[in-house]
């Protein structure tokens, strides 16, 4: 491998120079920290945990940011900007080897922690510590894959040793997923010890423009500004609120018809709903595409509530029935993803094929399931073995329904899904129970919960997700063996669809040191066809785009598709009304 092709790119000092052209992100002006009183938010999946490492549910992550940093983010153009550095590690400043074998930051001077301790290098050591404890079940641990030592020689330095030349070294300790935690505060929760820390789960301590001053789980968290936020004159809001719970359409109105939340988040309606919602004049939706994708999970493990505790929806027991390929692609073929789109998304979603999809350099030209073909999908059952044999509609073999459990979250545009998907799964001899969880428990990551997304006691489920920045190696390499959520694992885990393939896992390793771009694109194609055109085990729906509520007395936002939400949080302030 050379790493010549990529060494031009990063002499730019900026990640998001292997993708898109640099374009400086300009913080808007405001009054001073605290001046402008309340800023209120509303999240129809109430807040869980702020505890990003134990949580895959977004609405965990979004509300964590306010108050938790990495060492970078990612603005609206996939550019990386400092947050906890002072700088992004390029070669020409020294951070980056020249043979890609490590990164180092250098961490802004003076930063503190919201209890008046100093930011150090031990504290990002402490973090990676955490997160790579297999006990700890850390939901972003592919963002960690490659690294094998953190070493901090002084205070204000922490380089990343990688065990090969990392072409993509900005992984760990980026975007909303990589926050670095406080080692005084979180010493006593490493490995099993992680989901008891419950006041530290629910408080963190924090270097953001806010700090929580209390936290109702699944219900109200509520923040007060940072007095010792290193830009002095941010936030501009002395207090913000999280309110949750809810659904899409009442958070919208919310804030479009009444007035009473200055942001609601995730407002997923349908497009006529949109136009009746702008109407009113007290504000506007906002949306960028990214790389959020709309799927239903395959789970290729056993779910039956027969099976003892512990053992359900585990590697121990394949899947009786979506264990064949023939299967799961029919039931693919099934789904009209344009009338999806028609009835849910209007101008924020496109149906895709794909898991990866975006940036565009990295999207595979897979378009086959774009067109619905119900009789391709009854001849692949047929030739699978399943047949109506009883004529009561639904196909069976060897004495067994051809019969599934489908759930996702509460959400209008989400039932109107299922049911549509139900439709047609029926339509090829598929019998189908629906079942909708409230998003809190849903993304919640409880491993006390039978309801979590991770822990998956249904055949398939319903939602979506992405990935932070614009180089998408951690988000496949979530798919990995070793990502596989398990009770030893408290039931965390990117792997979702319990997808294990060795073929697969080596594919991963070898975009991990692949530098030319033209063949990393290929590769990350490659990996994508698998999950999708290839294995199908996962079924890709739409590529939506972020869409949320805005007041049109909110200033500053500046909507990301390649981070939290709310990453520059620090910037909004409220306009005259």
């Amino acid at each position: 491998m050379s790493a010549k092709s990529i060494l031009p790119m990063l002499l730019r000092g900026t990640a998001a120079a292997l993708i898109l052209a640099p374009t400086a992100f300009v913080p808007a002006a405001h009054a001073a920290r605290g001046s402008d009183g309340e800023l209120r938010l509303l999240f129809n999946q109430a807040v869980s945990t702020l505890n990003v490492y134990l949580s895959s549910g977004t609405k965990d992550i979004t509300a964590a940011s306010l108050v938790l940093e990495p060492l970078a983010a990612y603005d609206p153009d996939g550019q990386l900007v400092p947050r906890l550095a002072a700088e992004i590690p390029s070669q020409k400043n020294g951070g980056i080897a020249t043979d890609l074998t490590s990164i180092t930051w250098k961490l802004k001077p003076g930063v503190q922690w919201s209890d008046g301790t100093p930011l150090t290098s031990e504290d990002v050591k402490f973090t990676y510590d955490y997160c790579r404890n297999p006990e700890t079940g850390c939901a972003h641990a592919a963002k960690l894959d490659g690294v094998i030592a953190v070493e901090t020689p002084d205070p204000q330095t922490v380089t990343f040793r990688f065990a090969a030349p990392m072409p993509y070294p900005f992984q760990p300790f980026t975007g909303a997923t990589g926050p670095v935690l406080q080692k005084a505060q979180f010493a006593a929760c490493l490995g099993k010890l992680a989901a008891t820390c419950t006041a530290q789960n629910a408080s963190p301590i924090g270097t953001g423009p806010f700090m929580v001053t209390d936290f109702k789980v699944n219900d109200v968290v509520t923040m007060a500004a940072n007095p010792l936020y290193r830009e002095a004159e941010k936030p501009a809001f002395a207090t913000a609120t999280i309110k949750g719970g809810g659904d899409a359409l009442s958070s919208a109105s919310a804030v479009l018809e009444t007035g009473e939340f200055d942001y609601a988040w995730n407002t997923l309606i349908n497009p006529e709903q949109q136009l009746q919602m702008e109407a009113g004049g007290k504000g506007r939706f906002v949306s960028a595409f990214g790389a959020l994708v709309e799927r239903i999970e395959v789970n290729l493990t056993d779910p039956a509530a027969t099976l003892p505790e512990g053992e359900r929806s585990t590697v121990k027991h394949p899947h009786p029935i979506l264990s064949d390929v023939r299967v799961r692609k029919a039931l693919s073929l099934a789904i009209a993803r344009d009338v999806l789109v028609e009835i849910g998304y209007g101008a924020a979603g496109k149906p895709t094929c794909n898991m990866v999809a975006g940036p565009p350099h990295y999207v595979s030209d897979n378009t086959a399931c774009l067109h619905q073909d119900l009789p391709a999908a009854r001849a692949l059952l047929e030739a699978a073995g399943w047949q109506d044999t009883d004529g009561d509609g639904i196909r069976e073999k060897d004495g067994r329904k051809l019969s599934f459990l489908f759930q996702t979250t509460v959400n209008p545009v989400r039932q109107d899904f299922q049911a549509l998907i139900k439709g047609w799964w029926n339509d090829i001899g598929v019998e189908v129970d629906l079942k909708a969880i409230d998003g809190s428990v849903f993304f919640s990551g409880d491993a006390g919960s039978p309801d979590t997304n991770e822990k998956f006691y249904a055949d398939f489920e319903m939602y979506a997700n992405e990935f932070d920045g614009t180089d998408p190696q951690a988000y496949l390499a979530a798919r990995s063996c070793d990502k596989i959520p398990a009770p030893d694992r408290q039931w965390q885990g990117e792997n979702i669809g319990r997808f294990c393939d060795p073929a697969y896992d080596a594919m991963v390793a070898e975009l991990a040191k692949t530098a030319n771009m033209a063949e990393r694109a290929q590769l990350v194609k490659a990996l994508n066809d698998r999950l999708t055109a290839g294995d199908q085990v996962v079924i890709p729906l739409i590529h939506r785009g972020r869409f949320s509520a805005i007041s049109n007395t909110l200033g500053g936002v500046a909507l990301s598709a390649w981070d939290s939400e709310l990453w520059n949080v620090a910037d909004w302030h409220r306009l005259p009304r």
